[in-house]
């Protein structure tokens, strides 16, 4: 026996988004942080039948203008999100530029400080191992062996630079103080024993400012000329040395020419 039950048409699905309720419906649609409230009177015109005929709710589409605004502003939020990041990544670099340039200005001043530190070290090597006059303008007034009977040995063991009471009188090179006091005939004398081995004497002095053990530089002082022990006036005798003791003398002015002493 055939059935009398009806078969339903099939209905297309509806374009909108339909829900029962009310005559007046209220949607409230949230999208990236705007809320945007519509109400809506009229039922979307698809041919279809009205609301009081069909019991159906009245539906609210959302339309274009919307749609648009919400997805300007996300594009806005993500423009806003790429220019943080690219002023980030701007301000990284500026900070790794600015720390290269603090590296390099650091290590700039370090090889300048260095190298003026080198270059004082070896100005100072050069002045200690530099040899001067023991007195400043001064200049020969007896030669080295020159024969008198003044000299008990018959004959000058050292060199005469002229000089008045008082003048200065200075270590020729760096060394250390073996003998400064009362030295006979040398009347006030200091020896000293400089840096290559070899000795240098002061003699007649009026004064002596240093004292045995002491080291000097050249071109110190070390006492003043004067015309103490054998002598027939003012001046200082200067002699070089292989050894602290009298009779060990070399040629002083050969010696002080090859230190490089121009007298």
């Amino acid at each position: 026996m055939a059935s009398t039950t009806a078969t339903g048409k099939h209905r297309r699905t509806s374009k909108v988004n339909i829900r029962t309720g009310a005559n007046v419906v209220g949607i409230t649609t949230v999208a990236s942080g705007v809320v945007a409230g519509i109400t809506g009177q009229a039922f979307a015109a698809d041919g279809g039948p009205s609301p009081q005929q069909s019991g159906l709710t009245q539906a609210v589409v959302i339309g274009d203008g919307i749609a648009d605004h919400v997805e300007a502003q996300a594009q806005s939020q993500e423009t806003a999100a790429e220019q943080a990041a690219a002023k980030a990544k701007a301000e990284a670099i500026a900070r790794q530029e600015a720390a290269r340039k603090a590296e390099a200005a650091a290590k700039k001043a370090k090889a300048e400080r260095e190298a003026k530190e080198r270059a004082a070290r070896e100005a100072e090597r050069k002045r200690l191992n530099t040899f001067v006059s023991p007195i400043s303008g001064s200049y020969v007034s007896t030669g080295y062996q020159a024969s008198s009977g003044l000299w008990s040995s018959g004959s000058h063991t050292g060199i005469d630079f002229h000089a008045s009471t008082g003048t200065s009188v200075h270590s020729v090179g760096m060394g250390e103080i073996v003998e400064a006091g009362w030295g006979g005939s040398y009347g006030n004398n200091v020896v000293i024993k400089m840096n290559d081995g070899t000795y240098t004497q002061y003699g007649h002095l009026s004064s002596i400012s240093v004292s045995v053990g002491q080291k000097v530089t050249p071109g110190q002082q070390i006492g003043l000329s004067g015309a103490t022990g054998n002598v027939t006036g003012p001046h200082l005798h200067f002699e070089a040395r292989t050894s602290p003791d009298y009779g060990s003398d070399i040629d002083p002015l050969s010696y002080l020419r090859t230190h490089g002493v121009n007298v």
